[in-house]
């Protein structure tokens, strides 16, 4: 009996440590499927990271918008670009739903007709003082990956030595034959801006880095088109009118306070540089 013991004792030792094996295994199984790994009952999320709805860029081809239309317009580009984000953040969050005409019917097909509408609406705004453009509507459809315009936070700009700023951090037209846009350097000249002002002051402060960035742009996607005014006339000119109204916001907030700064419209006008 005494040596009949230690058999069964191995016995039941080995079906317990079997038994606790299949648990074990049963919770690896489990947890596989529940972090989306391959045998789980989910998609890997990170597919969705790997896709991007792109669209083509509006900006780049319109005409030169009237100051009358400026406001309106430019609501209406940023406009275009929320619509991006949305549609992109859409296509993240909703990995693995619906079948195979999903991101069609669900993303890409809504985001085309808010598009239509806002381009629209940008065509009307131009042609209410000048020639209404024809052929936007071309732009409004989207496709998953590949594409021309995804929108990316944006960067300030930097100033060089040379007190000119470049809007440097997206597109300064480098590597082209249309060179790049400078433009004074408008922080540097301002005196100090009180506590009350001074939101308002960044933010329109980074306006004209964004308007240095969008011109720059504008300089690179339309690379010998019009005459030899073209950039003056399409791309200087209206850059100055948008500075101009930006600097007065700057020195009006800071004149709410103490000594509104005299001055600043002379840093409105930008050049060319190759």
């Amino acid at each position: 009996m005494s040596r009949a013991l230690p058999k069964y004792n191995k016995r039941r030792v080995a079906a317990v440590g079997g038994a606790a094996a299949v648990v074990l295994s049963g919770a690896v199984i489990a947890g596989s499927a529940l972090a989306g790994e391959p045998g789980g009952g989910t998609k890997a999320r990170p597919l969705a990271a790997a896709a991007a709805i792109t669209c083509p860029d509006v900006r780049s081809q319109l005409p030169a918008v009237p100051a009358s239309a400026r406001a309106e317009v430019d609501r209406n580009l940023t406009l275009l670009d929320t619509q991006i984000r949305e549609a992109n953040n859409r296509l993240a969050t909703s990995s693995g739903q619906g079948g195979p005409n999903f991101v069609q019917n669900a993303i890409l097909g809504p985001l085309k007709d808010k598009r239509v509408s806002t381009i629209d609406r940008i065509a009307i705004a131009i042609g209410r003082t000048t020639t209404k453009p024809q052929g936007l509507g071309t732009l409004a459809a989207c496709t998953l990956g590949g594409g021309q315009s995804t929108p990316a936070p944006q960067r300030t700009g930097t100033t060089g030595g040379t007190g000119m700023n470049t809007g440097n951090g997206t597109n300064t037209g480098s590597g082209t034959s249309a060179g790049a846009i400078a433009c004074p350097d408008v922080r540097s000249q301002l005196p100090a801006v009180p506590a009350s002002a001074r939101a308002e002051v960044d933010r329109n402060l980074t306006l004209l880095d964004t308007q240095i960035r969008e011109a720059n742009n504008r300089l690179a996607t339309s690379s010998g088109q019009g005459g030899p005014n073209f950039v003056q006339n399409a791309i200087l000119g209206p850059l100055k009118d948008k500075r101009v109204s930006t600097i007065d916001r700057i020195a009006i907030a800071i004149g709410r306070t103490t000594t509104k700064p005299q001055g600043l419209g002379t840093l409105a006008a930008c050049r060319l540089v190759k």
